[in-house]
């Protein structure tokens, strides 16, 4: 919006500091013109609304959640706020209001969150303003949580997909979205006669899940095909809240409907709009982009697979400490190592539990931060020890401490890759 010339004043939660990099100063390293505060959540009533639209031509909403939380509700944020923005628009006579939906969100709608949509979307086109309701199917972003997703599950050998991954979609690249909000705004102030409604953002051609996961595989340059194994539909239900905690809320109970009512539409309305056909999903993603997000999207399971080794490592150590692995053996290992006989059993037992505790914290859904250097401290800890009062064990055939480096160097890579997940709730 910035390059086609337009003023563009961005709702935020909190408006950055006038020295912020994100902060308008002339340059083109502005993501807005103007900034104002917006607590979406909260502006239920249209006289909320009213102080933010007096100098307003025409505005965008692009708010929405995917799963609900305790804070954020479907029917407040899909319903509640935005009916009380467009009336607020009406009365201050904002002359266009654009309204991003979902496809789906129409008489056939079963979910709570294509409900919520259409409940917006009809009130709107039914002001008798100049609206326009955008309706997108999955949209490809590099730096979008779904999509994010959906390369991670492409980069793996072997997947199971609810009725073999044949639920139609038609995936349509985040710039086409983007450049259709533009190129509607630009309509409007032409010459051209304006039609409000809705208009569907999708890909070129529908096609099945799984050959969009295929697709995405091909574009991160990896080499052969995807195993793709049929999840009877009772399944893949059962496993929805296991899915559902795993990947964030991104796959589950909703997502699942909605993939079985298909996600496809008509592509020659927006082809018009765009006067050229939209992004194929072979041109996605970008070669420069390949490996950076091949990367990412491996490291998406690959953490999971280094964390559940660790947390097995842990556990296992701790029940063979704990009394499978004979105790006056354990003893006479510690008072080799210098430890009186005194606090041999509060060491065996205390580090037998503090081994368990690790394991369990290590698949927790939110884990501490200093959990892998504590880790890491301990392993250190107990290889100098055993370095200096058993050094025999480096020659070990079985190599027990040997094996520490490795585990080092799991610990240290998620230190390094498993900081806090950026959100815009900052």
């Amino acid at each position: 919006m910035l390059a086609g010339g337009f003023h563009v004043i961005a709702g935020v939660r909190r408006v950055p500091a006038p020295a912020a990099p994100e902060a308008p100063q002339g340059g083109h390293a502005a993501l807005a013109s103007e900034y104002r505060a917006v607590e979406f959540g909260r502006m239920t009533a249209e006289g909320d609304w009213a102080p933010l639209l007096a100098d307003v031509d025409a505005v965008v909403n692009l708010v929405g959640i995917f799963r609900e939380t305790a804070q954020q509700r479907f029917d407040v944020l899909h319903r509640a706020a935005p009916v009380a923005l467009f009336a607020a628009c009406a009365r201050q006579r904002v002359r266009l209001v654009i309204q991003m939906s979902a496809l789906g969100a129409d008489e056939r709608a079963i979910t709570d969150f294509h409900r919520s949509k259409r409940a917006a979307d009809d009130y709107l086109l039914a002001l008798g303003i100049d609206a326009l309701v955008l309706q997108p199917s999955l949209v490809f972003g590099a730096d979008g949580t779904s999509a994010r997703l959906f390369c991670a599950l492409a980069t793996l050998p072997c997947l199971a997909l609810p009725g073999g991954g044949r639920q139609p979609v038609q995936p349509v690249h985040v710039d086409d979205v983007a450049q259709a909000i533009v190129a509607a705004l630009a309509a409007w102030g032409g010459a051209a006669p304006w039609q409000s409604g809705r208009l569907a953002l999708v890909g070129p051609a529908p096609m099945p899940l799984a050959s969009y996961l295929e697709a995405l595989r091909q574009g991160l340059g990896l080499r052969g095909r995807q195993w793709v194994l049929p999840l009877p539909r009772g399944l893949a239900a059962a496993m929805m809240p296991l899915t559902e905690r795993v990947t964030g809320g991104v796959l589950g109970r909703d997502a699942l409907t909605m993939l079985d009512q298909g996600s496809v539409a008509d592509p020659a309305p927006l082809t018009r709009l765009l006067h050229r056909s939209p992004r194929a999903v072979s041109q996605f993603i970008l070669p420069g982009l390949r490996g950076a997000l091949r990367a990412q999207a491996m490291v998406r399971w690959f953490n999971p697979v280094l964390r559940w080794s660790l947390a097995l490592v842990w556990i296992v150590t701790a029940i063979v400490s704990l009394g499978l692995y004979p105790v006056a053996d354990s003893y006479a290992l510690l008072a080799r190592a210098g430890l009186p006989p005194a606090l041999q059993p509060l060491a065996l037992y205390g580090a037998a539990l503090l081994d368990l505790a690790f394991g369990v914290l290590c698949v927790l859904p939110r884990r501490p931060r200093w959990l892998w250097a504590a880790q890491m401290a301990l392993i250190v800890g107990y290889t100098a020890i055993i370095s200096v009062r058993l050094p025999e064990y480096w020659l070990h055939p079985y190599g027990p401490l040997s094996k520490n480096l490795p585990m080092l160097a799991v610990l240290w890579w998620l230190h390094l890759t498993e900081g806090r997940a950026w959100t815009m709730s900052r």
